[in-house]
């Protein structure tokens, strides 16, 4: 291996010595590595400048400036160029490798909540280098082949019978004017417990457009039709079911029917009346259920102010119990309800907090479709729901019932 000589005169000394510390480094390690650069050079070329050698390989073409970021500022190391080979150096490699670590995280701070103004900050004075916002968001831009990638896998090996549906709204910038964006998310439980995003989708509004388009996107992906589908009461997702899905019942989800029902009702019979709705939502058969309820309306029967959420109530009844079907008390609690999709749209909502508008509606896509999949990696590891076993007694239970259950749903939902 070539040896490197670091030579300095006089005047350079007294300046090393009697200077700042940081430049005197920062000058030291740049003479350093323009040696180390200069050894390699001349061990590529298999001579040193000027010398006549038959182990000669290569010849020089001169020199080129390129900069190196590091804590203590900016280097500037003189590159040489080779007339046939390209001339390589472990300074760069490692340099390239430390840099996309660098890009890497500062990716991951964005995805985990840090402003783009506050990433600049912390790697100028972790690093010394200099990055603006506008550069930590186009850096953002590489997440887009794994949300891709992500979007875009085959649902083939997945049966999900029990779907989990809901949107988010983001302000985001469009031909210069904030407008308000859905953010479509279906997460699902799979034949074998394990909870998994299946996928999401960006659109303009709720609409039964956006909701076809999505189900028909999940459905050409290869998602078997699921037993039963969980959401709050939206019409457009109820359409959408019956259009791409007709052969899955819904769960209309207890939480969101139960603030239904108390915005209806008056404040000195909220606490009481929501006690009672918990006690028929957690009844164990549906005719206990259905008995809770008739007992409810009787009682609150003769209160004027009632009549409107008494009626919610029993215009909902029927949908909010579809999970009655499954005997499993476990299972029928964690799917009676939408819970597991909000606790994600509210880590979104924690994320997107600190950009406030996002600069167009792409960035809403890659940025919250990145957290969606971080959150699902870290819960698709954790405990199962039931086993694949356990399952398939499940399914003889509830199969024709859902069938049922779904034709009724879609013959109300033509009357309505």
């Amino acid at each position: 291996m070539t040896q490197v000589n670091l030579t300095l005169s006089e005047q350079e000394v007294l300046q090393v010595l009697t200077g700042d510390r940081d430049e005197a480094i920062r000058f030291l390690l740049e003479r350093i590595l323009n040696e180390v650069i200069k050894a390699e050079s001349e061990e590529q070329l298999g001579a040193g400048r000027h010398v006549r050698s038959e182990d000669r390989k290569d010849y020089r073409n001169g020199v080129r400036e390129r900069g190196l970021n590091t804590r203590i500022g900016k280097l500037v190391l003189q590159v040489p160029r080779h007339r046939n080979e390209p001339f390589h150096t472990m300074i760069f490699d490692n340099y390239q490798r430390s840099e996309a670590c660098l890009i890497a995280t500062m990716v991951q701070m964005v995805i985990a909540g840090v402003s783009t103004r506050k990433v600049e900050k912390v790697v100028q004075e972790l690093c010394g280098t200099s990055f603006s916002k506008s550069t930590v968001s186009e850096l953002c831009k590489k997440l887009d082949v794994e949300i891709k990638e992500f979007c875009n896998r085959p649902l083939t090996y997945t049966n999900a019978p029990f779907l989990i549906v809901d949107a988010t709204y983001f302000k985001a910038r469009e031909n210069n004017i904030c407008k308000s964006k859905a953010f479509l998310v279906a997460m699902a439980y799979r034949s074998d417990g394990i909870r998994e995003v299946l996928g999401f989708d960006v659109f303009d509004a709720e609409d039964d457009y956006s909701w076809i388009s999505f189900f028909s996107r999940l459905k050409q992906r290869g998602l078997k039709c699921p037993k039963m589908v969980i959401s709050d009461a939206h019409k457009s997702i109820r359409k959408a079911m019956a259009d791409v899905f007709p052969g899955a019942a819904w769960q209309r989800c207890q939480v969101h029917f139960l603030r239904n029902i108390l915005d209806a009702t008056k404040d000195k019979y909220k606490e009481g009346l929501k006690i009672e709705l918990n006690k028929m939502f957690t009844a164990s058969t549906i005719e206990e259920a259905e008995r809770i309820k008739n007992d409810i309306v009787r009682e609150y029967g003769d209160i004027a102010d009632m009549n409107i959420a008494l009626e919610k109530l029993e215009n909902g009844f029927w949908d909010s119990m579809t999970v009655m079907s499954i005997q499993y008390l476990d299972v029928r609690k964690a799917l009676r309800t939408s819970n597991l999709i909000e606790r994600l749209n509210r880590e979104l909502k924690r994320r997107s907090d600190v950009i406030g508008i996002f600069p167009n509606p792409e960035s809403v896509f890659r940025l919250m479709g990145a957290v969606t999949i971080e959150y699902s990696n870290a819960h698709s590891v954790s405990q199962r729901l039931y086993t694949e076993d356990r399952y398939n007694a499940i399914e003889k239970q509830i199969t024709t019932d859902m069938l049922n259950i779904a034709y009724r749903q879609h013959q109300e939902l033509e009357a309505a």
